[in-house]
């Protein structure tokens, strides 16, 4: 699904294929979810293979090295060009980029001394589909910021992730909405919630959630668009009172929510704002001259 005998990745400097690499057992990362990673998406445009605010995707893996105290030995503009050769040698135009430090051999709970970068690609449709989606609220919450670095795109932080949307799936459901530890909306497993009322839209403050990239774009589109937003704390009764809402995210993009625990929300997605920043971000992302592109 993500490679084939031909395929090549990214690791530490030099372009290797994907089935003959290798990660040692003993890495800090498979024991302990000890690493981080991103998500970035490359489109096809009239001008060939734009990577979508590629240069601030690896800014945030540095910080969450940093944030986690993984040590971080590449630069921003290395990963970007590599990513870009790393496109071309696959034939990659339209895909999904995953860039992942990982820790070498460590049984201790301390920071490591060595770690490495892989950066992997492959061809992915929309990650939640192209239909609106029927969400339920989860059992889990999401981690307290105290007890993690939320802002931190970390790899074991994905367990609540996993569980959240298993359990949406187990019911029935397409996908979780998850609240923080004080019962107040956060976001979805992968992706930031906006959603609707009386032509204002609404999102989660930052604090308790990822500061998405694509949750940027969209509160950067909106104000292009002379639409207001607020952003704040939010009982889940505000959203059930909504007319529209939907997720935002690099692998969902941007996509209409139907319903929540089967509660449909009135308005038309046809109809919403959410469908008119989708229509927005679509053509952002394939521009051939755009602000956000690095190449």
């Amino acid at each position: 699904m993500y490679y084939n005998n031909n395929t090549l990745l990214y690791l530490d400097g030099k372009f290797v294929k994907a089935n003959e690499s290798k990660i040692d057992l003993y890495s800090q990362t498979l024991h302990y979810g000890y690493g981080v990673f991103e998500g970035i998406r490359a489109y096809a445009t009239e001008e060939g293979t734009k990577v979508f605010k590629v240069k601030e995707h690896y800014e945030r893996l540095k910080k969450s090295c940093e944030l986690v105290n993984i040590p971080f030995n590449s630069s921003v503009e290395e990963l970007v060009d590599a990513t870009y050769e790393l496109l071309q040698k696959n034939n990659l135009t339209d895909a999904y980029v995953r860039p992942l430090v990982f820790c070498d051999p460590n049984m201790s709970l301390h920071r490591p001394n060595n770690v490495s970068i892989m950066i992997c690609a492959w061809e992915w449709g929309a990650y939640l589909g192209d239909k609106q989606l029927r969400l339920t609220v989860s059992s889990y919450c999401r981690p307290h910021p105290r007890s993690i670095k939320i802002e931190a795109k970390v790899c074991g932080h994905y367990v609540n992730s996993i569980l959240a949307t298993t359990e949406a799936k187990d019911n029935g459901f397409d996908e979780a909405l998850l609240l923080d530890s004080d019962g107040y909306l956060a976001e979805g497993p992968g992706a930031n919630l906006f959603f609707e009322k009386e032509g204002v839209l609404y999102t989660p403050q930052l604090g308790n959630i990822l500061p998405g990239i694509t949750r940027a774009t969209v509160l950067e589109l909106a104000e292009k668009l002379g639409i207001e937003v607020k952003q704040g704390l939010f009982q889940p009764e505000t959203l059930w009172n909504a007319d529209s809402a939907f997720y935002c995210g690099t692998a969902a993009e941007v996509i209409g929510i139907e319903s929540v625990d089967d509660k449909k929300f009135p308005k038309d997605w046809n109809d919403s704002l959410g469908k008119k920043i989708q229509e927005k971000y679509s053509q952002l992302v394939r521009e051939t001259a755009t602000t956000f592109s690095t190449k």
